[in-house]
């Protein structure tokens, strides 16, 4: 038990008396047997306060008001610790550990030993126990529900070869030199922990695929490229070794057998009779248990969840996996995990899986037993110093292997070495599926109380590094800074324009295609789009990015994007040899999306990225929706797009498909103005349009450098250079900001199409007095005043930025 250090004391606790049994404890402390006394029936639920308190009125008399207390313990411990340590950097699991440091034998402080005894008696750990452990795997089949399992199919070479060399190596070689120094380290350390420190390598030289995917989500990084070669590899070697300890185990677990019972011969036969019991289990749930879930996606309709009855039959179809895995000696949790595996991830089964169990489960019951393993981990203990050095030994030359492979083959395949580096830390992360799976060895008897509690030492000190060492390291964003002009207004003559046009809503089709086909797209200046479809990632670890080049993701078996792909390639046929599309769909975390927009723009070289405004208006001009997580994407984007960036506002109905002839640029100057301008005089090219250029001055004209280069670009539709038929420049002098307001009020209903500069940052007199009124600060004074409720308009509006170039 470890925090009983006396032999025999009564609690006033629904145990009356709690006697250490000597002789049926074993005397090399592997397990203790207490002798208690306990009255019957067992109070469940306290008689309240007002009741004699020798009738039971006492809370730690019943066992419910006992089971309160040590989760509000639990929970109150956890985030103090979590407050403190969270502006280190450290993670959530660390400080559910240090609650059950200090709640178990590791803090040994005599004033507190009666207040542990008294809310954890005897055997109240277990109830504790078995109902956060149901909730680890409930938590271990989510996981598993959410791991793409084609995604092995579809990794690289690069994952597979980081996956089987840093797995395999420090394996082989952790075990060898276990085995060649087997006899000198059953000397100096003892039998029990020299021949049970293979398991250490084992469990050492692996990495689990929850703990990477929970770690690239925390630090933002999941949809990076070295998050999805990091998701890669750990999926693969969490594959192998979930295998290999399958079969492992089945046929250990047979020998194990023989040599308690002194049967010679049938060590190898029962061995053997147990592989083909994990292959028959592996097989029968493989063969019931997929066509099933297939089902209850193919009878759920389109965009329907799926039914509650149907969720809580496949949580009765992975208990029952978990039990039928027990019987092929396997554990529990190993049935659940594999049966989470089969199931489809993503909407509609996945999803509504994690959307039903996943708060409370990874909340709630999940910190309860990770403290609850932390508590039979005693750190404190007296630890032989050849035992400390030789575990020390083995778990440094396991990571320093593992880091030194993973840093050869990225450099091998060209990656920058600080990225080796990361990866190398990632892979090396060890997080709350470690420390629960050492503590399971723990209770099977496969390690010895100073080897767990060394190993979850280090499962903390590689927690930590592997997350601060990263977050330090690695920022994603710094790729999307911008050395090289990607505007429209360094765009060579007679060169293509590249776009990347981002979809979230069906009635975001059609805004798009307006915006493509004002762009006018010619044989001498044609259109290059990239049009990226958004999704949620929902029930699910891996983010996806289809390629839909071909019609390859339609012919895999993707439905994703049917509309968009069958409108854009309308659209590119209608402009035969003036327009090309390409066609995406990236299903990633709302608060990652931001990053495949980015990425695509930066690898198409694109020159403009277009993005929907959040906000959709009704046929009377109100406000009929508005999503605020298209708002914070579009916020990050404008950030750190490596190009510029747009803003597609649609002020018309989106049943209409009004035909672009009048558009309107309203230019105050700034380099966002001349992008925009650059971008309006696009539209001429089609000489059924018409762009009119409303030059707005103040009166007081400071002459500067932006001036000049203002001037400079106004002069090709100021007829500078000679006339055009369908441009129009007027020059409009504003006195203050209220002219503004009503110039644009006026104007308002006179166009089809505006083109205006976000201007963000840039103060001028005929707009400062209205920056505080500003209702959405990604469009612009100008834009929010087009966009308002208030100005009464059914034209489309494009707020642009020009690429954010860094500051020396």
């Amino acid at each position: 038990m470890g925090i009983h250090d006396v032999l025999s004391y009564t609690n006033g606790t629904f145990f009356s008396t709690i006697v250490l049994d000597e002789a049926n404890s074993d005397p090399d402390g592997k397990f203790i047997s207490y002798n208690v006394t306990i009255e019957m029936p067992a109070k469940v639920i306290s008689d309240g306060l007002w009741r004699n308190t020798s009738n039971g009125a006492l809370p730690f008399k019943a066992t419910m008001p006992v089971l309160q207390l040590q989760v509000i313990t639990i929970f109150l411990i956890t985030q103090f610790f979590h407050t403190v340590l969270k502006r280190l950097g450290i993670p959530y699991f660390v400080s559910q550990m240090m609650a059950g440091f200090v709640l178990g034998p590791s803090l040994k402080i005599e004033a507190l030993m009666p207040f542990k005894r008294m809310l954890f008696p005897y055997g109240s750990e277990d109830v504790l126990t078995l109902i956060s452990g149901l909730g680890y795997a409930v938590f271990l089949f989510l996981n598993a529900v959410q791991m793409d399992f084609s995604m092995i199919t579809r990794t690289g070479r690069k994952a597979w070869t980081i996956a089987l060399f840093s797995l395999l190596i420090p394996t082989i070689i952790g075990l060898s030199m276990c085995y060649t120094f087997m006899e000198c380290l059953k000397k100096a350390i003892g039998e029990f922990d020299g021949g049970k420190l293979p398991v250490t390598v084992i469990s050492h030289s692996g990495c689990s695929f929850p703990v990477i995917a929970s770690l690239l989500s925390d630090l933002e990084i999941l949809n990076s490229e070295l998050g999805r070669l990091a998701l890669s590899s750990a999926l693969v070697m969490d594959v192998i070794s979930l295998v290999v300890t399958g079969l492992g185990t089945a046929v250990m677990s047979s020998l194990r057998t023989d040599s308690h019972d002194h049967e010679l011969g049938k060590g190898p036969k029962l061995a053997f009779y147990t592989s083909l019991k994990f292959i028959g289990f592996f097989t029968l749930v493989v063969v019931l248990g997929r066509p099933a879930m297939r089902w209850i996606v193919r009878i759920t309709p389109e965009g329907r969840p799926v039914k509650k009855i149907y969720t809580y039959m496949v949580m009765l179809m992975a208990l029952a996996a978990g039990l039928l895995g027990a019987f092929s000696n396997q554990t529990v949790l190993g049935g659940m995990l594999l049966f989470g595996l089969l199931v489809p991830e993503g909407p509609p089964l996945g999803s509504e899986l994690v959307k039903q169990f996943e708060l409370f489960n990874t909340w709630f019951l999940l910190p309860i037993f990770v403290t609850c393993c932390a508590m039979k981990v005693d750190i404190s203990v007296h630890i032989n110093c050849t035992l400390i050095l030789v575990v020390a030994t083995i778990i440094v030359v396991v990571h320093l292997l593992k880091m030194l492979i993973t840093i050869g083959v990225c450099r091998y395949c060209q990656m920058p070495k600080t990225d080796g580096f990361c990866l190398a830390l990632l892979l090396s992360c060890k997080g709350v599926v470690d420390f629960c799976n050492g503590v399971f060895l723990f209770d099977s008897m496969l390690m010895s109380k100073e080897t767990v509690s060394m190993m979850a030492i280090s499962v903390l000190v590689l927690g930590s590094i592997a997350r601060i060492g990263v977050k330090a390291l690695y920022n994603p964003s710094r790729k999307y800074a911008g050395y090289q002009k990607r505007n429209i207004l360094n765009l060579k003559p007679n060169s293509e324009l590249r776009m990347v046009a981002c979809i979230h809503k069906r009635n975001h089709i059609q805004t798009i295609k307006t915006a493509l086909d004002i762009s006018c797209p010619t044989t001498t200046n044609p259109l290059v789009v990239h049009v990226l479809h958004l999704l949620e990632l929902v029930g699910r670890s891996s983010p996806i990015f289809i390629s839909h080049h071909g019609r390859e993701g339609v012919d895999s078996g993707y439905t994703y994007s049917e509309d968009i792909i069958v409108t854009f390639d309308l659209f590119e046929h209608d402009n035969a040899g003036t327009a090309s599309v390409s066609t995406y769909t990236a299903i990633s975390p709302l608060r990652f999306m931001h990053d495949d927009i980015c990425y695509l723009a930066l690898d198409k070289l694109a020159s403009i990225i277009l993005l929907p405004f959040h906000v959709r208006w009704s046929e009377d001009g109100s406000i009929e929706s508005a999503d605020d997580n298209i708002r914070a994407l579009n916020t990050k984007v404008l950030e750190r797009a490596p190009c510029s960036a747009g803003i597609l506002v649609n002020r018309a109905s989106s049943n209409s498909n009004v035909c672009m002839k009048q558009i309107a640029m309203i230019f105050l100057g700034g380099p966002d103005d001349r992008e925009a301008l650059c971008l309006a005089k696009r539209t001429i090219k089609d000489c059924a349009n018409k762009l009119v250029v409303y030059h707005l001055v103040s009166r007081e004209i400071e002459s500067n450098w932006d001036m000049m280069l203002d001037q400079e670009v106004l002069k090709s539709v100021n007829g500078h250079y000679g006339s055009v038929e369908n441009v129009s420049c007027e020059e409009i002098t504003i006195v203050d900001p209220s002219q503004t307001v009503a110039f644009l009020s006026e104007i308002a209903n006179q166009h089809d199409f505006f083109i205006v500069g976000r201007r963000n940052g840039i103060k001028t007199p005929q707009t400062t007095a209205l920056e505080n009124w500003t209702e959405f600060p990604e469009l612009g004074v100008i834009g929010d005043l087009l966009a308002s409720s208030d100005t009464k308009t059914k034209a489309s509006i494009l707020v642009v930025q020009q690429q954010q170039m860094p500051k020396s």
